[in-house]
């Protein structure tokens, strides 16, 4: 299975050794060609204003919009997690509308407040450990959007269908279950 990985910028290496750690063979998307045959698509954590200049740049924000919104799998962490989002704030920003959330970008503070914490998961991912960089927070969850995860009462973790953003790391350290779930929709 080839599962893609947007490549402009951020923490796609991390996905990569991830996802070929759990057996999946995965892409770097850089160009709109490079989302053809993919069976799901990992949105990685970075910068998200810099994401959607190289998208802009390369011609690949249209093709990543409605590659997003046609229901494949697609898991957003952090900067990935506010490019799905349906809308963004702090400060407002254009996103893939693909997710129906709202988040606020670098909500914890800066990278000097980036913080990990065990996840209260509900016995889903039992003692989850969640790294959080200059992360956003999800202020608004819609209906058909399932919470998977709370930090301190904010949703960190959620999905809808075979869409999943989260607005921490999994892709850092080794506990590889929320890739192998998320993994899941897609067999």
């Amino acid at each position: 299975m080839k599962v893609g990985i947007l490549a402009l910028q951020g923490g796609f290496a991390a996905h990569a050794r991830m996802l070929t750690g759990v057996g999946v063979d995965p892409v770097l998307v850089r160009t709109p060609a490079d989302l053809d045959g993919i069976a799901g698509l990992v949105l990685p954590g970075g910068e998200s204003t810099a994401m959607l200049t190289g998208l802009a740049r390369d011609g690949l924000e249209a093709p990543l919009r409605s590659w997003a919104r046609s229901g494949r799998p697609a898991l957003g962490t952090c900067a990935g997690a506010i490019l799905l989002a349906h809308a963004v704030t702090h400060p407002a920003q254009r996103s893939c509308d693909a997710l129906d959330v709202d988040v606020e970008r670098n909500a914890y503070g800066t990278q000097l407040d980036s913080f990990a914490a065990v996840v209260d998961a509900g016995g889903a991912f039992p003692a989850l450990r969640a790294i959080f960089i200059r992360a956003p927070r999800i202020v608004r969850v819609g209906r058909a959007v399932e919470v998977l995860a709370h930090v301190a009462g904010d949703p960190v973790l959620v999905r809808a269908g075979a869409t999943w953003a989260a607005t921490f790391h999994p892709e850092l350290g080794d506990d590889e279950r929320v890739h192998r779930a998320w993994l899941r929709e897609i067999s």
